[in-house]
């Protein structure tokens, strides 16, 4: 009996090969970010990321991150389901702009935020009169990580709701279930590890965003200043140590919350 041909080679080869491209694209990079983190004692590591400004950056990057993760996660599930359970002209056009962040470089994404949101700008012009600023500080953080973030969620939930079964709505609206019953109890634990996913994907993309964010922050010390700055600024000043310090504790700190949230994952996925 003749074994099956198989389209790719086998087993040892094909891990051989993913082993080696995980560890020159993945392994290798991280080696060196920790080796570069060790030379420097307990205390110099503790001084420089523990810093005033440094702890500053930290509350604005994840906090601006989680703000906008969970934005993206209420507003990219209305956009997924217009997409998914509507027709209307234009659909295919609101359909590319949604992938419109992943194209545009974000530099130019910032730049073209600033000039909106600025005091004179078309959108800034109207909420500078009532003493809200957008941009140049914290607001103009958190506008420019939901920007980037939202298609993360928008292209993650989209496939599961064009999956989802639309004669189970069906039958628990026959039962008496109401609209919002049938969403939390049927539509929801279905979408729920893709929502999730989602937002996974969009706070770990949030966090390390640097091009977008420079241009709108206003980059003001313990104001406005994100993370990913102050390592490029210390790369600057050629404080490469102290650079992978707070590089390394912006790593530890996203895999920890990425573990949790896939640890949800699979608990959702276990409870259904």
């Amino acid at each position: 009996m003749s074994t099956p041909s198989r389209v790719l080679p086998g087993f040892r080869l094909t891990l051989g090969y993913t082993l080696f491209y995980l560890g020159l694209v993945v392994l290798i990079p991280l080696a060196a970010l920790a080796l570069k983190t060790f030379t420097l004692t307990w205390p110099q590591f503790w001084e420089a990321v523990t810093a005033p400004r440094v702890m500053a950056s930290y509350r604005l990057t994840f906090g601006a991150s989680l703000i906008a993760a969970l934005v993206n996660v209420f507003f990219g599930l209305l956009v997924a389901w217009v997409l998914v359970r509507y027709t209307f002209p234009g659909k295919k056009i609101v359909d590319a702009l949604v992938d419109l962040p992943f194209a545009l470089p974000t530099a130019v994404a910032g730049i073209s935020l600033s000039a909106l949101l600025a005091g004179n700008g078309w959108v800034g012009q109207f909420f500078e009169p009532l003493g809200i600023q957008l941009a140049f500080n914290p607001n103009g953080v958190v506008i420019a990580l939901i920007f980037i973030g939202l298609p993360f969620v928008v292209r993650t939930v989209q496939p599961v709701l064009e999956d989802t079964e639309k004669e189970l709505e069906e039958a628990a609206m026959c039962l008496g279930a109401t609209r919002w019953q049938t969403f939390t109890r049927v539509i929801l634990p279905t979408i729920g590890p893709a929502l999730m996913t989602g937002f996974a994907m969009a706070f770990a993309r949030a966090i390390g965003e640097y091009g977008s964010v420079i241009f709108i922050a206003g980059n003001m010390p313990m104001v406005s200043e994100i993370t990913p700055l102050i390592i490029i600024g210390k790369l600057e000043q050629y404080d490469i140590a102290g650079a992978t310090a707070v590089a390394s504790v912006m790593l530890i700190m996203s895999f920890v919350l990425l573990l949790i949230i896939n640890g949800l994952q699979a608990w959702q996925r276990r409870k259904a």
